[in-house]
C-alpha cells in the first residue's frame, strides 16, 4: 500500500536528514498513479471559474494529496479583485479556526511530556477560574436570573473539546451571548491575554462544563495555557515547535512585511448580503490560539499530513496513540452536540480535541469516510484528511460569508467524484 510513510521515507535517504525533508517539496503524483481520474480533476477548475466568474468568490487555491503524493495544486482566480492581482499557489489566507488543531497539536505535545494532564483543571494554571458560575435565564433567555456554581471544574479536555461553556458572544442571541466578546479575533485585537482571562474569568458560564459542545474560547485559553507552561509567546512555541519542524514556513501569527503583497483579500461585498467585508487590520494584542494565523495551501497540506500519518511527516511531532486520541470522538452520550450550530456541514459530526471527527458513512452532508476528520475557518478555508482514502485536501479561500458553506460541499464532492480505483 501507498503511505505517506513510504513517500517520507524515501526522501529521507535522499536527504539524509529528517530536518532537511521538511523544507523539501511535496512529493508529486500523476493523478493515476493514485487512483484519481485527471479529466475528473479538470471539473474543479470548471466549477470554481464558474463561481469567480458569476462575481460570487474572488479566488482561492486547491491542493489534494492521495497515497502522500500531491496530485493537484491550483489557483484561481484573483488573490485580490479589486487590483486585479491573479491568486497563485503561495499566497497567504487568513485560515480563522483552523488554528484550532493546531493549538491542540501544540498542548497535546505538552502532555506527552508529563508538563500537562488532560483532566488539568484550568484553575490550574490561572487561579481567577476555580469559581466560576453558571448562569440561570428565564424562559426567553433573554435575562440572567441566577448564577449557580458550576457542578465541576473546567479542564483542558474541555478547552480542546469545547464543552467548557465559555462560548463565542457572536454566536448566539441569549443574556450570556450578549456579555462575551463575539469570537476569537475580536478578542485578540480589543484585549491582552490577561483583560482577556480576566474578562472571561468573570462572566458566567452558557453551560456547565462537560455537558454541551458549544463552539467559543477554549482554543484561545488552551494557547494561553501553552504560554504559562512554556514561558514563551505561543507563536514561537509553534513555530520551534510544530511550523518549523514541518516545514511550514509561511504560517504564523502575522504576516511579515515581505509577503504583505501574497496576502489574499475577500470581495469587497458579501455576494449575498451586500454588506462590506475584510476592512483595515488591527494588531493582535495576544496570539489567539482560536483564530488568528495565517498559512498557505501547501503549508496546511503539510500538518494535515502529519496528523493523517499518527503524527509524523519527515520529523516526528506526536506520538501514534496520542494522535489516534486527538481524532478519537471525545463527546460521550451524555453530551448535548451543537456542532451544527458553528458549521452547518459539519453537522452530526462528532468532535476530538480541536477538530471535527466523522462517525458514519451517511447521515452528514459531506462525502467522506468514517474516521476522516477537519475544521475550517470562518474567512473562508477548509481542511480534511480521510484516512481510509489516505486522502489531504486543502481548500484556500477569503470568502467569509455564508457561501463559504456552499464551497465547502461543493469541493467535497468535487474531489472525492474524482477518485477512480
Amino acid at each position: 500500500m501507498h503511505t505517506l510513510t513510504c513517500a517520507i521515507a524515501a526522501a529521507v535517504l535522499l536527504c539524509g536528514s529528517s530536518i532537511v525533508l521538511a523544507q523539501e517539496a511535496f512529493p508529486r503524483g500523476p493523478p493515476g498513479d493514485v487512483g484519481m481520474s485527471a479529466e475528473r480533476l479538470a471539473l474543479i477548475r470548471k466549477s470554481v471559474e464558474a463561481e469567480i466568474a458569476a462575481g460570487q468568490m474572488p479566488g482561492a487555491v486547491l491542493a489534494i494529496a492521495r497515497h502522500g503524493k500531491l496530485v493537484y495544486l491550483e489557483a484561481f482566480g484573483y488573490r485580490d479583485k479589486a487590483a486585479g492581482v491573479p491568486m497563485t499557489t503561495d499566497s497567504i489566507f487568513r485560515v480563522a479556526s483552523m488554528t484550532k488543531p493546531m493549538v491542540a497539536v501544540g498542548a497535546l505535545q505538552l502532555v506527552e511530556q508529563g508538563r500537562l494532564l488532560i483532566d488539568d483543571p484550568l484553575a490550574k494554571y490561572f487561579p481567577k477560574f476555580a469559581d466560576i458560575q453558571v448562569a440561570v435565564m428565564d424562559a426567553m433567555k433573554e435575562t440572567i436570573v441566577d448564577k449557580v456554581p458550576a457542578a465541576r471544574k473546567i479542564t483542558i479536555q474541555d478547552l480542546l473539546r469545547h464543552t467548557s461553556g465559555l462560548i463565542y458572544g457572536g454566536r448566539g442571541t441569549t443574556a450570556v451571548h450578549k456579555f462575551y466578546p463575539a469570537g476569537s479575533t475580536q478578542a485578540a485585537t480589543d484585549f491582552t491575554g490577561t483583560e482577556f482571562l480576566d474578562r472571561l474569568s468573570a462572566l458566567p458560564l452558557l453551560w456547565q462544563p462537560g455537558t454541551v459542545w458549544d463552539y467559543g474560547f477554549g482554543l484561545d485559553i488552551t494557547g494561553l495555557v501553552i504560554e504559562r507552561i512554556s514561558g514563551e509567546p505561543l507563536g514561537r512555541y509553534l513555530e520551534n515547535e510544530l511550523w518549523k519542524p514541518l516545514g511550514m514556513v509561511d504560517t504564523g501569527f502575522a504576516v511579515p512585511a515581505d509577503k504583505m503583497s501574497r496576502l489574499a483579500k475577500p470581495l469587497e461585498r458579501d455576494p449575498i448580503s451586500g454588506e462590506p467585508q475584510g476592512g483595515a487590520d488591527k494588531p493582535l494584542k495576544f496570539e489567539c490560539g482560536g483564530g488568528c494565523a495565517v498559512s498557505t495551501a501547501t503549508d496546511y497540506l503539510r500538518f494535515a499530513s502529519m496528523l493523517m500519518n499518527k503524527g509524523r511527516y519527515g520529523n516526528r511531532i506526536l506520538g501514534r496513540k496520542t494522535v489516534e486520541y486527538m481524532l478519537a470522538n471525545q463527546l460521550g452520550p451524555d453530551v448535548k452536540n451543537l456542532i451544527g450550530n458553528a458549521d452547518p456541514t459539519r453537522a452530526d459530526y462528532g468532535f476530538g480535541l480541536g477538530l471535527a471527527v466523522r462517525t458514519t458513512p451517511g447521515i452528514v452532508r459531506l462525502l467522506g469516510s468514517v474516521g476522516d476528520f477537519s475544521w475550517p475557518g470562518a474567512t473562508g478555508t477548509n481542511w480534511w484528511a480521510d484516512p481510509k482514502e489516505e486522502l489531504v485536501v486543502v481548500w484556500m479561500a477569503a470568502t467569509p460569508g455564508p457561501m463559504r458553506w456552499k464551497y465547502r460541499e461543493m469541493i467535497n464532492a468535487l474531489v472525492y467524484q474524482a477518485i477512480v480505483d
